[in-house]
């Protein structure tokens, strides 16, 4: 064992001003408007020999090509440990898209994204979110992935050089973000965003989890510095907001620093919740404004007493007050301090099994997207884009499968004391996380998804 360092930083994500493509929808958002800052904030850790960089960012996903390109940047800085840098996401529908946002280029060798396909198949199609944004003066494509990834490595660079002996406690909260939005009906069938107003309404699919796993660090003589707070729920409160904004996260941060100043980190990791969200679909409550998402669309809605909008600032700013207050009676209660430890981290590289599609899988996507261009004439609605989006993905993946029978993928393990942190780069399903952490053998489990790579939702069997 030997005395543990922390270091801590935060760098924002996208220069002052700039006009971005909200990524998140299958609409198009453009915006400079600010709610709140998109920041990554990092916290290096160093003891016993070994280190770790956690690198939090305000944006929807983190892929793993923007990993390496984040390495690529530290090489300048051969001191900095690039391999143990974990990027991570908080899953808020209100940041910017880059280039490779997601990994389907990565696996492809070629093979294409879906967004690919559908030019191909439809070039003349009136479709917004097929056209390039050369002349709309965007902070977008690979300009903002170079940008971001830039960022992210001088926060883990800032975090890295103020490393300095440290103390850490740990703590417990409970608070009602996530929870379950897959809905089940009494024909068998289950539906993201289902509506629970209806009589063949029978379940929601799966639970959810109101733990939070938190850590909190201190100079030596117990000053806070920073606070590590593991949610399983993605920031998605805004998800169809038309500006810019860190969600639940940022309020969160607000709550935190009001009470122990403005330069206290708060580092947001989100927990497996791949099919979880904020929003309580048995007490629905309407938007307050409207939305552009049929999904979310509901008819003769009994008015509910519940939570505010769960899709607007009235309902972000109770999460995040849920979460930051949840955090600050943990801290008035922490009495025990740790200095001296252990830190090992791991890294794993898994190569895992590629999902097949079939040939008549293929084909029929094929016809799908060639009917509907054959006969479609104007601008492609939400319901068209998604549905050929779904088609042109079965496509791409088939022609992925050509070149590759699995793909690899980056997973961290940590532990720190009786402390153990686990990566994964999926929107990993609930269930998997709370098997993992009843099985754990630690007396704490901070789970982190959608880190260090991008590659989808990962159902359970049932769903």
């Amino acid at each position: 064992m030997s005395k543990i360092k922390f270091g801590w930083s935060e760098v924002s994500l996208i220069p002052e001003g700039a006009k971005v493509d909200l990524a998140g929808q299958f609409y198009e958002r453009i915006t400079n408007e600010v709610e709140s800052p998109l920041t990554v904030t990092a916290l290096a850790m160093e003891g016993d020999g070994d280190s770790a960089i956690f690198c939090a960012c305000d944006l929807v996903s983190t892929s793993h090509v923007l990993l390496l390109t984040v390495r690529k940047y530290l090489e300048a800085r051969p001191d900095v440990p690039a391999d143990k840098v974990i990027v991570s996401a908080i899953h808020t529908h209100t940041g910017p898209g880059y280039a490779t946002r997601s990994d389907s280029t990565s696996i492809s060798r070629g093979g294409g994204k879906g967004l690919d396909v559908l030019l191909e198949m439809m070039p003349d199609a009136k479709y917004e979110t097929l056209v390039s944004y050369e002349g709309q003066d965007l902070f977008a494509g690979q300009e903002a992935h170079d940008y971001i990834a830039k960022q992210i490595a001088d926060a883990a660079i800032k975090a890295w050089d103020a490393r300095s002996e440290a103390i850490y406690a740990t703590g417990f909260g409970r608070a009602a973000i996530g929870l379950n939005r897959r809905v089940c009906y009494d024909d068998g069938s289950a539906k993201m965003w289902g509506d629970t107003f209806m009589a063949n309404f029978t379940e929601l699919e799966a639970g959810n989890d109101s733990g939070i796993e938190m850590m909190f660090t201190y100079t030596p003589d117990k000053k806070l510095t920073g606070v590590i707070a593991n949610v399983a729920c993605p920031a998605q409160v805004l998800e169809h907001r038309s500006f810019i904004s860190s969600d639940y996260w940022g309020k969160v941060k607000e709550r935190i620093r009001a009470k122990y100043g403005d330069d206290i980190f708060v580092l947001g990791l989100c927990s497996p919740a791949g099919d979880q969200c904020p929003r309580d679909l048995i007490r629905w409550v309407e938007p307050e404004t409207p939305i552009n998402d049929p999904n979310i669309v509901r008819e003769n809605v009994p008015v509910r007493t519940a939570d505010p909008s769960m899709f607007d600032l009235s309902g972000c700013k109770v999460a995040g007050r849920r979460i930051a207050d949840e955090i600050l009676y943990a801290l008035e209660d922490v009495t025990e301090y740790v200095s001296d430890t252990v830190l090992e981290h791991r890294t794993k590289m898994l190569t895992l099994p590629l999902r097949r599609v079939t040939i008549e899988e293929k084909e029929a996507a094929e016809k799908a997207i060639k009917e509907f261009a054959a006969n479609h004439e104007g601008t492609i609605n939400f319901v068209d884009k998604a549905r050929m989006h779904i088609h042109a993905g079965v496509i791409a993946r088939y022609r992925v499968q050509q070149e590759v029978n699995t793909v690899d993928i980056e997973v961290h393990f940590l532990r720190l004391g009786d402390i153990a942190f686990a990566t994964n780069p999926y929107e990993l399903f609930l269930n998997y996380g709370n098997q993992m952490r009843a099985c754990s053998k630690a007396k704490q489990t901070f789970l982190i998804q959608l880190c260090c790579g991008s590659y989808g939702y990962l159902p359970t069997e049932k769903a």
